[in-house]
């Protein structure tokens, strides 16, 4: 049994991974389940997020395998000119034309909802806590994956990249925030650990500019495997319930391929029906 002032939802990011998650909560809105007071969401698991408490099905579901395969938003040669391999601004512009997050629906769901994102000058973590005015803009500072996309977003005075570098899984902030009962959705198979990066020279030169950001990018591996770790030992006080991938998921970062993503999304809807199965 859950209680519904307890529950909080976690989701990582992980660009086209994201798949997994969109399949998980469009099964959780399908099956009218909306027990969060908090949800905690990371790049494109913020972006899932959204998408859920707007109560829009299969939004995101279109997002992926439609508009983020497409030629304007990843792009090899672009980024090896100079450009963004991640076009965030034709996708969030087209996206907002065509298939608009409905904020009028966002503004009046009662969950508290937080963005991750890594602001750039201390390579700290900022969990944005949304509104409807800027929520747009909030989601696109957390997907904005550094040199990838090469600009950084400002919210509030502050430039900001992808959560992820900062917190790639904020389940511990979630506990650390009063949350016991934790559910958090992976989009990488059970057993994964981030391996540090075996390049630190590369890391600090591409971020030469912004030292604490590289400081940051470089202890990613570390503050991952710290939220395994926390994810698979919790406090006595505290459940985490896990939604992850099968060890067959083969969706990465940039996958274009639709089969793959179809596959990626129907694991999704699988393991949120095993999960409402048995809460």
């Amino acid at each position: 049994m859950y209680s519904n002032n307890k529950m909080s939802l976690v989701v990582e990011g992980g660009a086209m991974r994201g798949i997994f998650a969109t399949g998980v909560l469009d099964t959780f809105l399908r099956a009218q389940f909306q027990p969060f007071h908090q949800c905690f969401g990371v790049s494109a698991g913020a972006t899932n997020i959204a998408a859920y408490l707007c109560s829009q099905y299969k939004r995101n579901h279109v997002v992926i395998t439609d508009y983020s395969c497409r030629a304007e938003f990843i792009n090899y040669p672009r980024f090896f000119r100079g450009g963004h391999l991640f076009d965030l601004d034709w996708l969030w512009q087209t996206t907002m034309a065509d298939i608009r997050l409905d904020l009028a629906a966002f503004a009046v769901q009662p969950s508290e909802f937080y963005i991750v994102a890594t602001d750039i000058n201390t390579g700290q973590a900022e969990y944005l806590k949304a509104n409807a005015t800027e929520l747009e803009a909030q989601l696109k500072a957390s997907c904005a994956i550094p040199i990838a996309y090469r600009s950084y977003p400002v919210i509030a005075g502050k430039q900001l990249t992808d959560g992820g570098v900062a917190d790639s899984i904020p389940v511990r902030k979630a506990y650390e925030m009063g949350n016991r009962d934790i559910t958090v959705v992976l989009s990488q198979p059970q057993g994964y650990y981030k391996k540090p990066s075996k390049t630190p020279w590369l890391v600090k030169r591409l971020y030469k500019d912004y030292p604490m950001l590289a400081k940051a990018a470089l202890k990613r591996a570390e503050n991952y495997n710290q939220s395994i770790a926390f994810i698979n030992n919790p406090p006595e006080d505290c459940t985490v319930r896990v939604i992850a991938p099968p060890s067959n998921f083969k969706v990465g970062r940039t996958t274009k391929s639709y089969t793959k993503l179809s596959a990626g999304y129907d694991m999704g809807i699988h393991a949120a029906t095993h999960y409402l199965a048995h809460i």
